[in-house]
């Protein structure tokens, strides 16, 4: 449900009605009344769970959590990434976004999976599953998109990929390096072969016919390197735990990226910038907001200050008039701000590059977190496994029987 009563509200905030209400009238929860009752109000989950996330919240949550399921770690212990309590993203205690003014997605790779640089530089793509991808391309009735060539790809790596379990790190390393190659060289296509020996940006902005927007492209690989225990993220994590191949796992994280709340989120915020063109900003906002919907592009639980990754990006950017008038209006009306759902939108409609660029960036820069976190579980040596809160029919009764 996206609405709540303000029981529900409070027992999760842990406050006193007097600060939910607070909270209301300074615009950093939202509400309407219960058509059921209208004496009484509804309340934003989404607004409820990123204010939990605050001091007062995150410990109650996090220790609700953790007593719930005990049996895998629903709070995973990771050294990697983390949104940080002062706003910040840290790659192993680096922020983020000092990062993203010099190093490549390479260096990214390099401190996040803890190997050697000649292990990155000296990969080389899986000639049989590029191939596959497009052989397979070749044979669809339409032309296929970056997410159904990248599944294609991983499928085929880890239909032939050897297990995670017991092997050595350099070995491991230089799987995932593999991976992180033959996922590019695939998504790219074929590029001359003067080309091969550079930089993932410096590929992608050859392939995208803008050579000179390759430093913004970095930028966004970088910041879109890791990102905690996201859902893509803790696909992998599942998968590798099985002691299944490294590409398995990100082949299980880059499926999720397939769903609209998570790498298909750009999309839903093009569809709010279209009703934003034809309605106007203001109206657009309303609307969407009316609808009960969650708002594309804006609001970020773990960063109710702000998204440090999509004020990197916007930074660097020209201002744009309809994103600018969308994210003032999102802010007025909602309290909310812009996250990388409409950095990575933003950057693409200012730098000219094509319309999968948003997709494409997301995925080949979080492939590296998605590897790290592979790495790490792979040391792990022991299988998530949650239990589940049972809420169906009584345990006391007999289960139905069918012939």
């Amino acid at each position: 449900m996206v609405w709540m009563t303000a029981t529900e509200a409070l027992n999760i905030l842990n406050v006193r009605p007097q600060t939910l209400y607070a909270n209301v009238s300074r615009g950093k929860i939202r509400a309407k009344a219960d058509e059921a009752d209208p004496r009484r109000s509804l309340y934003h989950r989404d607004d409820i769970l990123r204010m939990a996330r605050r001091a007062n919240g995150r410990r109650k949550i996090d220790a609700v959590s953790a007593q719930a399921m005990q049996w895998g770690d629903p709070v995973l212990p990771s050294s990697i990434s983390t949104a940080a309590a002062d706003g910040k993203l840290l790659y192993r205690g680096q922020d983020a976004a000092m990062l993203a003014n010099s190093a490549t997605l390479e260096d990214i790779a390099v401190l996040l999976w803890q190997c050697a640089p000649s292990t990155i530089h000296s990969a080389r793509p899986a000639n049989a599953a590029t191939m596959a991808a497009r052989r397979a391309s070749a044979n669809a009735t339409a032309e296929p998109g970056a997410l159904a060539i990248g599944l294609l790809t991983l499928a085929t790596l880890a239909g032939n990929a050897p297990p995670s379990l017991a092997r050595s790190p350099e070995d491991l390393h230089a799987d995932a390096a593999a991976i992180l190659s033959t996922l590019t060289a695939a998504i790219t296509g074929p590029l001359p072969d003067s080309t091969a020996g550079l930089t993932i940006s410096a590929r992608l902005a050859h392939a995208w016919h803008c050579p000179q927007r390759e430093d913004p492209i970095r930028r966004a690989l970088v910041l879109m390197a890791d990102h905690e225990l996201n859902a893509s993220t803790f696909a992998t994590r599942v998968a590798v735990s099985t002691g299944a191949s490294l590409a398995a796992g990100v082949l299980a994280g880059f499926a999720t990226l397939s769903g609209p709340l998570h790498g298909g989120a750009p999309a839903q915020f093009a569809r709010l910038l279209a009703l934003a063109t034809q309605a106007g900003a203001h109206d657009a906002i309303a609307q969407w907001l009316a609808s009960g919907r969650p708002l594309p592009g804006f609001g970020h639980q773990l960063y109710p200050e702000g998204d440090p990754r999509a004020r990197a990006m916007l930074n660097m950017l020209p201002e744009l008039q309809r994103y600018a008038d969308l994210a003032a209006e999102a802010e007025a009306q909602a309290g909310e701000l812009p996250t990388v759902d409409f950095a990575l939108p933003a950057l693409a409609a200012a730098c000219g590059l094509p319309d999968e660029a948003p997709f494409v960036l997301f995925a080949l820069g979080r492939c590296v977190g998605w590897l790290a976190h592979a790495l790490e579980q792979a040391q792990a040596n022991r299988p998530i496994r949650p239990r589940a809160r049972y809420v169906g029919a009584g345990l006391s009764e007999e289960p139905s029987r069918t012939t």
